[in-house]
């Protein structure tokens, strides 16, 4: 009998990219939008994959349950293959003297803004690149690096710990207090993170790693900070600091891409006086993706 590995030399690309796509978004419909198929078609196409290899790819249910053990390595494979064809596609255009195609980018929230201002140079250089951004954990972002669903990484540098993705410096990340001025009367310099922590705050929530940075300092600094919402969005916190139900803590190129506000305060936060490294994240192979190497030096012209 035919394995399963030599059948894949008989696959058509379409099928490994809608596999590639319900492993990533781990749901039939959302799956089957993005690639531009109703949700039947899709499954047909998912149950033919796995009539062709002789083997169960999927968990059966009413939902999507995860893949079989045989699926999640013909995933891997599927993504190595699919990685390849994308980095031939680029290869090409490259020797030609042009860089396009899409690159997927993962950020922490507090690097959005940073991230999309990266997104505006990069297109300005390489106008045929496609920059898709996704904000994501810290932890979410290193554990997609590693499995190839995204190209690069914008995230913390004391996040990272493994030894197959690159890091390279990009800034660091300084706070500030954004309030309404109701909440401030008047008041202009600096606030201390103990000072902070008695206002009403809005805050990421306690999964993420910026959330993790600021308990850790309101800690350090004796206090106990006044949250009354969290988010994953950080454009959600402001917002509610701009209608003047609570303060929250930004990163500063937040309030530098955004600003300035009207009848806010904006405060560098001190005592301590803290400061986390962001970096770019790729995974560790030469050559890189064309793609990818032109965000490099998109990057390392802010440096």
């Amino acid at each position: 009998m035919t394995s399963w590995r030599s059948a894949l030399t008989v696959l058509e690309l379409r099928d490994l990219h809608c596999l590639n796509t319900l492993a990533r978004l781990k749901h039939f419909a959302k799956a089957a939008a993005e690639c531009g198929v109703s949700q039947p078609a899709f499954s047909m196409r998912i149950r033919r994959l796995e009539e062709r290899l002789g083997v169960a790819i999927v968990k059966r249910g009413n939902r999507y349950l995860g893949l079989t053990s045989e699926g999640e390595a013909i995933v891997r494979h599927a993504r190595r293959i699919l990685d390849d064809v994308r980095f031939l596609e680029q290869d090409l255009l490259a020797a030609k003297g042009r860089i396009a195609g899409p690159l997927s980018l993962g950020v922490v929230p507090t690097a959005a803004a940073y991230a999309a201002g990266i997104a505006i140079r990069l297109h300005n250089a390489h106008p045929g690149i496609v920059a898709r951004i996704e904000t994501a954990s810290s932890l979410v972002i290193q554990q997609r690096i590693e499995d190839g669903t995204i190209d690069a990484g914008i995230t913390y540098a004391d996040s990272i710990s493994s030894d197959v993705v690159e890091a390279e410096h990009l800034y660091e990340e300084r706070y500030v207090l954004l309030a309404p001025e109701s909440l401030m009367n008047g008041r202009t310099g600096t606030i201390t993170w103990a000072e902070a922590a008695e206002l009403p705050l809005s805050l990421l929530e306690p999964g993420m790693q910026n959330r993790r940075i600021l308990d850790r300092t309101f800690e350090e600094a004796g206090a106990r900070s006044q949250v009354i919402s969290e988010t994953n969005a950080l454009t959600i916190s402001v917002v509610m600091a701009s209608e003047g139900a609570c303060a929250t803590v930004v990163p500063q190129v937040l309030v530098e891409a955004l600003g300035p506000f009207s009848n806010m305060s904006v405060l560098p936060l001190v005592e301590p006086d803290l400061g986390k490294n962001i970096c770019l994240v790729t995974a560790s192979r030469e050559p890189q993706l064309p793609a990818v190497d032109a965000l490099r030096q998109v990057t390392k012209a802010d440096l």
